[in-house]
């Protein structure tokens, strides 16, 4: 794996990371869509959001464009069903596409519907060829799960090419103490590392949308992803 990234609390961001972060902030709605085949076809590199239904994957998203309620976060976990591609850069010259995908693992959620996720999940991190990167979300105190590591799976042959990126964010990191969050790193590098190989483009860091722990090097690892320097 390329890095792994103890982030502590955030301090004042340097010139890079406000480049980066003034970025995130242009992002804006684009589009929903239940099915791939409605997903618009573009040449613009498409970056994943992904976890758990209770990882704080669209408090992340809202975190870091800056926007209260770009990604929508239901009070009943499981029930947004849609990938949800939102545009950055530019208004007239847009140069990426976050999406975010439905979280997944609520128990409430019916069989059937989870079983038809789970398959537009695959297919979307297996077939889009607009992907180019995904960022994992995991609940810091409890690591990857069964079923991140399912979603590990599923994305790991195109990181291992390197035709796609991954970033496993470690969120809600403000509610561990600086020895916790050191475990919790190392124990999720463990689990990564059984699913890529050693010299894929793999990242972790610790992330907090409360106390904005890692907001500079997420922000500026999708700023790279989206402009990758020649």
């Amino acid at each position: 794996m390329s890095d792994v990234t103890p982030s502590g609390a955030a301090a004042a961001p340097g010139p890079d990371a406000k480049r980066a972060l003034a970025w995130a902030h242009t992002a804006r709605f684009l589009v929903t869509a239940s099915q791939l085949h409605q997903l618009p076809q573009h040449a613009l590199p498409e970056i994943a959001f992904v976890g758990r239904s209770n990882a704080g994957k669209s408090t992340a998203i809202n975190t870091l464009t800056q926007q209260r309620r770009l990604a929508f976060a239901s009070k009943t976990p499981g029930r947004t069903q849609h990938i949800n591609l939102f545009e950055l850069g530019p208004r007239q010259a847009a140069d990426a596409v976050l999406a975010d995908l439905p979280g997944y693992g609520y128990a409430a959620v019916e069989r059937t519907a989870k079983l038809r996720w789970q398959e537009v999940m695959a297919r979307y991190l297996a077939e889009r060829s607009q992907l180019r990167g995904v960022v994992l979300l995991v609940d810091a105190r409890h690591g990857p799960t069964e079923l991140d590591q399912q979603l590990l799976r599923f994305v790991a042959p195109r990181v291992g090419t390197g035709e796609v990126r991954l970033l496993v964010a470690l969120t809600k990191a403000d509610k561990l103490s600086r020895h916790e969050a050191q475990r919790s790193l190392r124990a999720a590098e463990q689990v990564v590392g059984e699913f890529v190989t050693e010299h894929a483009d793999v990242g972790l860091l610790l992330f907090s949308s409360l106390n904005r722990t890692g907001l500079d090097d997420l922000a500026l690892t999708l700023h790279h992803w989206a402009h990758p320097v020649a």
